[in-house]
């Protein structure tokens, strides 16, 4: 069975409903996360939730449940296993619709399951080389906030589909920021390069996992802004997220990156990224 859960309600999703006057509905007034569960244990959960509460913090809903406890039976119902959660938090029902809310509406909260694949049982041969684009980030600039408007992410997306690419990758004001759902980092002479914490990209996950393991063995790296020209002469250029790890670039806008096929230090990346998350998921080495 396929089960959600609803405020304070586990229950088979189709039976799960909200009103139409949810703000989240109405305004995309709400934030999320996706966190990746593999073997049934969440990956970095503790940061997932420091994220969200971040991002509660931000556009002020109320905290303070046990996301944890909530999660990990949601995972436990649905099988345990290799999962992808979304949680979504948005600030309620207010019963009309209105720009202006009370202080008082009580936090309408929902979470769900997507089989997602794990990520370090790939072997590192079989990893795709991913094609993208640039375009322009039209997005708000209270990136760090996870928000569930995410329309523009949605149409870039397209347009990268629509020239047969995986990703877009957005520039504001000549620099680099993120893809629409990952964060980027470009290798130049062996040194990792990846745009700066900003509120114009959102504080990923695995970013922060993959210069804590650069840090760890010895590997340059440096937060810096990326130009288009420095993005696209990069002799690797990755992207990187929770449920899909850190992928290599092989092509932006049709042009090659570097030689045009997957680099060795993004190898030797995606190799300590796995073997972490072996450790942690499984206590192997």
């Amino acid at each position: 069975m396929n089960t959600v859960y609803l405020n304070g309600r586990y229950m088979a999703a189709e039976e799960a409903r909200i009103s139409p006057f949810d703000r989240g509905f109405l305004f995309g007034d709400s934030v999320y996360e996706v966190i990746p569960y593999f073997q049934g244990r969440g990956f970095r959960l503790q940061e997932h939730i420091a994220r969200l509460e971040h991002s509660l913090r931000a556009v002020r809903i109320p905290n303070g449940r046990d996301w944890v406890a909530i999660l990990d039976q949601l995972v436990e119902l649905n099988g345990g296993g290799n999962l992808s959660v979304y949680l979504q938090v948005t600030r309620g029902d207010s019963g009309s619709r209105s720009h202006a809310y009370d202080a008082g509406l009580e936090p309408t909260i929902f979470a769900c399951c997507t089989p997602v694949r794990d990520f370090a049982s790939l072997p590192v041969a079989e990893v795709k080389g991913l094609a993208a684009i640039v375009t322009a980030d039209l997005r708000w600039h209270r990136c760090d906030i996870k928000s569930t408007c995410l329309l523009p992410n949605i149409l870039v997306l397209q347009q990268a589909r629509d020239q047969q690419a995986d990703e877009a990758l957005l520039l504001r004001d000549g620099v680099v920021t993120e893809g629409t759902s990952s964060n980027i980092f470009v290798v130049r002479q062996g040194v990792i390069y990846t745009p700066k914490r900003s509120s114009e990209i959102l504080g990923g996950i695995t970013r922060e996992l993959v210069l804590e393991l650069a840090d760890e063995n010895g590997i340059q790296y440096q937060e810096t802004d990326i130009d288009y020209e420095a993005l696209t002469t990069g002799d690797e250029v990755w992207i990187s997220s929770s449920t899909r790890g850190v992928l290599p670039v092989t092509s932006i806008d049709g042009q090659a990156v570097g030689n045009g096929e997957k680099g060795p230090l993004w190898a030797r990346m995606f190799e300590l990224l796995t073997r972490y998350q072996r450790k942690l998921m499984t206590g192997s080495k």
